[in-house]
């Protein structure tokens, strides 16, 4: 078993060898970890590092000795230290007999960015993948927030943004399989690997994205309690702006047979539960979502269908007049911005509103009214203007609409009219996630 022969040769063989570079150094067991030092010590643990080598250089384990103990200093950041052991031809590409993780690695953990950049200039592999996970450095720095200086450094040392594991996950991906909106917020590390030329509709051998990730998130919120929902909301809102504004289809189906029950869309999981997921609903039609699949039309979803169908079953679980009214409003304002924001041909053929609620039902009118303006807004063609309107916006894409219509060469007056959005505030509440058992 090699796990058990490396741990004998560490514990047996060169253990000792390794446990006196540490104390040299300051590390060794029940010492002060990552102590910091002026260059006057540093200048001492130069010189007593340099006798300690220079006296266990004839050891038969002196070079396995010196590239474990290169692994530990490189996870403390002791730059002088590595660059000594380096210099005495400590082996790069020693993987640690426990974890299998090699220098590089153990650097990136524990974010170590000079380490980082120390390492890579004499020779580590900056693509090296550790033998258990096949994780590379660049996937390790992706998933959490404290490693972004990691993954600058090794962005800028020339690391493969779009290289994959055995998995077929990216960094990309890596950094959404990481994240939860709640102890995980790598959204920096996100923003940097997308600049940097990370393929956004990357997926794994699983099919995995990082829209499905997003979507998993989503959905998770739904069963958190109000103040979690209200964060995983936060973060989801600003993961779905990189998204769209990286080109991501926020309405295409995520599975090539057409089954969006395994795994639907952004779009179509907003819509379906638009009252507790608003803000996002909003930012989608506002970014020109389509309102039924992208890909294979409105016989694979239809937005209408899923907004009426949730209105009438929230409206039949409402004994609250202030909350009904909430509901209808917020309907409403989707409807509206969605005249304003999507061409023509994004609107289902038909409208196939399902049974609704019984006439003795209080809110039965008002679900009506609200569907024959629908019906009627369908059946006229819409103004010259409104195309207009859609078509510059939609040519807009992707990206946040605000700048790109703020850079045009246009009067104020049809910057305004560009983005209509800007009338719309949310009312208090309105801005945030609210999961399923907030319902009253």
């Amino acid at each position: 078993m090699p796990f058990l022969h490396g741990f004998r040769r560490i514990i047996h063989d060169y253990k000792p060898l390794v446990d006196a570079v540490m104390k040299v150094v300051g590390l060794e067991e029940g010492g002060h970890e990552d102590r910091v030092t002026n260059p006057e010590d540093e200048s001492r643990l130069c010189s007593s590092l340099v006798e300690l080598l220079e006296r266990e250089s004839n050891s038969e384990v002196f070079v396995e000795g010196i590239s474990c103990a290169l692994s530990k200093v490189a996870e403390h950041g002791l730059v002088y230290a590595a660059e000594i052991l380096l210099r005495y031809e400590a082996n790069l590409n020693f993987e640690d007999p426990v974890s299998y993780y090699n220098p590089l690695h153990m650097a990136v953990l524990r974010n170590r960015p000079d380490m980082v950049r120390l390492l890579v200039g004499h020779g580590a592999d900056v693509e090296k993948r550790d033998r258990i996970h096949e994780s590379s450095p660049l996937d390790l720095s992706s998933e959490e927030s404290e490693r972004l200086p990691c993954l600058l450094a090794l962005l800028e040392l020339g690391a493969d943004v779009n290289a994959r594991d055995k998995h077929g996950k990216t960094p990309l991906l890596h950094a959404f399989a990481c994240i939860d909106g709640l102890t995980v917020h790598n959204i920096e590390n996100i923003e940097q690997l997308l600049q940097t030329g990370a393929d956004v509709h990357a997926a794994s051998v699983d099919g995995e994205t990082a829209e499905s990730a997003l979507v998993f998130m989503v959905t998770e919120a739904l069963d958190a309690n109000v103040e979690d929902a209200a964060e995983i909301g936060n973060f989801c809102l600003k993961t779905t702006r990189l998204l769209l504004s990286h080109g991501v289809d926020p309405s295409s189906c995520l599975n090539e047979d057409g089954h969006s029950s395994v795994m639907p869309s952004l779009t179509q999981t907003c819509l379906r539960h638009f009252d507790l997921l608003f803000p996002l609903a909003v930012l989608l039609i506002q970014s020109g979502a389509s309102l039924v699949c992208s890909h294979h039309g409105h016989t694979c979803w239809s937005g209408y269908n899923l907004l009426f169908c949730r209105l009438k079953k929230a409206l039949e679980q409402c004994s609250d007049q202030s909350h009904a009214s909430e509901l209808l409003e917020k309907a409403e304002v989707l409807l509206d911005m969605a005249r304003v924001d999507l061409l023509p041909r994004h609107m289902p053929f038909r409208l196939e509103i399902p049974v609704l609620c019984p006439d003795s039902h209080p809110y039965t009118q008002s679900l009506r009214d609200l569907y024959d303006r629908v019906v009627e807004h369908e059946a006229s063609p819409p103004a010259l203007q409104s195309l207009i309107r859609a078509f510059i916006r939609s040519h807009l894409q992707p990206g946040p609409l605000g700048d790109r219509v703020k850079a045009l060469p246009l009067p104020d007056r049809l910057k305004d009219f560009l983005l209509p959005e800007n009338t719309y505030t949310p009312k208090p509440g309105w801005d945030r996630f609210k999961p399923q058992d907030s319902q009253r």
